[in-house]
């Protein structure tokens, strides 16, 4: 049995290992065509957002102070928005007399306002100072425009610098990128304060330094007095950025204005000014802080060794292990996109190798389970056959009751025999196949209704089954539902010799008539897996089980196709008429053994009279002629071949 085992288990490993190469193959195809859709790329993208800001950075030291135009200023100042440009004028003044180095207005002054005003800030303008400018992309059916804002030519010609203050955007509103402007406000204020001069990193991810409010920040009118309201030196060498920055930063479902998401509003919810983003792109530019995306090598390189790596984790087999190292593996990929970012300023998407490993590792797990619910109800369709399907149930679900071993219960044990069966054997012997089917007629309703009523059979031999109740599951009307199964077995025997004589009227010969005796006990047990530790079965043993044995060969005895011990009667009592037949001392035993029946047509009157008898019989005192013989056979005839099988014992015996 081994050696033809083994090919077929050689199949099936390379069965599951052709399917779960497949598996990895159109895994790779599927992400492949996946990674092309917009909705993938915001995907990687919300995974850089969680990276990126994980361990909660904060801007670099010595980086920009923001100088906000924020809801203290507007109620300070007092005066309606915009605000006059003398005033932006004095704010310079005083910002260059505080010390700061370079100073950008994210303020757009596109437009003349009056002659005093701009004339104020066309003085107060110089080499130090860059404004924003804007630069919008219109799309209409008929052309594409792009409309670039900068600041008045006057402010210029006066030595201010101009920055596009305009930021990219992703597919979901989210600020991540540095805009690719060679001129942005950003990037100019990098140039003016001397940092940089190298070709800027434009459309790199950039690094976010925490929430809203996370730089430097004061308000719009502390800074037209620094010497009086902020600390000394306060701006002494700094950038300053001067914009809007509301104390209470926008929510994202409400918006705000110059406030975009970033990579922190995921952790928030709420948005950042664009102020606080140029101050940002200004540290990723001076820093080289920025974060370069893996190029398409890398990352489907990334991705197959993912591949492999779940094909290796599957290769023989899934189970809990799985989830383990599934999840081990999972950490790893964002552990690794993690210090891509921090270490080498480059982010390869976790998601690509995340998706891939499990797509092979559960996909593969999948068709494990369903392989293995096919072959767990295979065995189960298999093994019912021979056994209980509960007890198959039972065993499937706990495994570790298959081992030698046992328990004491309580169980009524079913013992059946076909009357006679020696001689039809005898009568066939030449004719085996319709020996076989005959027993197989016989066996398949009988051992039906054993199982219908919730029996456990324990074995065939012959034409004799053995079952027993209340294991392996407990059945607290064990008895009775072992003796409803003998009655409805008895009736199962007359269904079969019913067809029987039809088959033999129509061939012309005689029928097999069959006739069963039953003997059932209820008594303690015990019951498990007995035999040897490479063969064994499920059975029960004991003496109540030996008695049960017994009773089945004396029923013939007594005239009657069911005999029941005395612990079965007094179960079933309530439900079924039972009258004791007789005091036994069966093989094995030394004490008497009260033996009963069930009958179903007896009155009270003959009940009292059958017991009359049964005190007479005990006594000694019974003669064969005896009129109660006659009278109790008449009323209950279905003792009447045991009264006459008790008068011919007396006769024989020479009582008179």
């Amino acid at each position: 049995m081994r050696m033809r085992d083994k090919p077929r288990q050689a199949r099936q490993i390379r069965s599951r290992h052709l399917r779960l190469l497949v598996l990895s193959l159109t895994t790779l195809i599927a992400i492949s065509l996946l990674s092309r859709l917009p909705a993938w790329s915001l995907l990687a993208l919300r995974s850089f957002d969680y990276l990126s800001t994980v361990d909660d950075p904060r801007p670099p030291p010595g980086g920009p102070v923001i100088v906000a135009i924020d809801e203290p200023s507007l109620a300070d100042i007092n005066a309606q928005w915009p605000w006059p440009r003398s005033l932006h004028a004095q704010l310079v003044t005083q910002l260059r007399a505080a010390g700061a180095r370079v100073i950008g207005l994210d303020i757009i002054l596109a437009e003349p306002s009056t002659p005093e005003n701009d004339n104020a800030i066309t003085n107060a303008v110089g080499p130090d100072v860059v404004l924003a400018g804007d630069e919008t992309l219109i799309e209409t059916p008929q052309a594409t425009q792009l409309i670039r804002v900068t600041p008045l030519q006057q402010l210029t010609e006066a030595g201010a610098k101009t920055g596009i203050a305009s930021v990219d955007l992703s597919g979901d509103g989210t600020f991540r990128r540095i805009p690719a402007y060679e001129d942005g406000f950003a990037a100019t204020l990098a140039k003016a304060s001397g940092t940089i001069s190298a070709t800027l990193p434009a459309g790199q991810l950039i690094q976010s330094f925490g929430p809203a409010r996370s730089y430097p920040t004061v308000s719009y009118y502390q800074a037209l007095d620094p010497a009086h309201l902020l600390p000394p030196d306060y701006f002494k060498g700094r950038v300053v950025l001067v914009g809007l920055s509301l104390q209470n930063a926008p929510m994202i479902d409400k918006g705000g204005v110059d406030a975009f998401a970033t990579p922190y509003t995921v952790h928030t919810g709420t948005l950042t000014s664009g102020v606080e983003i140029q101050a940002t792109i200004y540290d990723n530019i001076r820093r080289g802080l920025s974060i370069e995306e893996a190029r398409l090598p890398v990352v489907a390189a990334y991705i197959l060794i993912s591949v492999l790596l779940a094909a290796a984790t599957v290769w023989r087999s899934t189970g809990w292990l799985t989830i383990v190292t599934s999840a081990a593996a999972l950490l790893a990929f964002a552990a690794i996109s993690f210090a891509g970012i921090r270490l080498a300023h480059i982010f390869v998407s976790p998601l690509g190798p995340t998706v891939a490993y499990i797509s092979v590792v559960f996909g593969q797990a999948a068709f494990d389970y369903a392989e293995e619910r096919r072959n767990k109800r295979q065995i189960i369709r298999a093994f019912a056959q021979y056994i209980s399907p509960d007890l198959v149930r039972r065993l499937s679900q706990d495994p570790s009751q298959l081992k030698l071993g046992g328990e004491r219960r309580t169980l009524s044990v079913l013992f059946s025999d076909v009357r006679g069966f020696t001689t039809i054997a005898e009568t066939l012997k030449d004719d085996p196949e319709q020996l076989t089917g005959l027993i197989n007629r016989l066996l398949t309703p009988l051992s039906e209704v054993v199982m219908d009523h919730g029996g456990t059979i324990d074995k065939y031999m012959g034409d004799c089954i053995m079952a027993f109740w209340n294991a392996p599951l407990d059945e607290p009307d064990h008895a009775l539902h072992a003796v409803k199964a003998s009655l409805t077995m008895q009736s199962a025997i007359s269904t079969l010799n019913r067809e029987l004589e039809r088959e033999a009227t129509q061939r012309g010969g005689r029928p097999h008539v069959l006739k069963m005796g039953v003997g059932i006990n209820t008594g303690e047990c015990i019951v498990g897996n007995m035999g040897s530790t490479r063969r064994f079965d499920y059975s029960c043993l004991g003496d109540s089980v030996n008695l049960a044995s017994r009773l089945e060969g004396a029923s013939k005895n007594y005239g009657v196709a069911l005999l029941l011990g005395e612990e079965t009667a007094r179960l079933v009592a309530g439900t079924y008429t039972v009258v004791e037949l007789d005091r036994i001392i069966v093989k094995g035993r030394t004490v008497p053994s009260p033996v009963y029946t069930v009958v179903h047509d007896a009155d009270a009157e003959a009940l009292a009279a059958h017991r009359a008898y049964l005190e007479a019989k005990y006594a000694g005192t019974l003669a064969p002629s005896d009129p109660a013989f006659d009278r109790l056979a008449a009323d209950i005839p279905e003792l009447a071949g045991y009264y006459a099988i008790m008068r011919d014992a007396l006769t024989g015996s020479g009582e008179e």
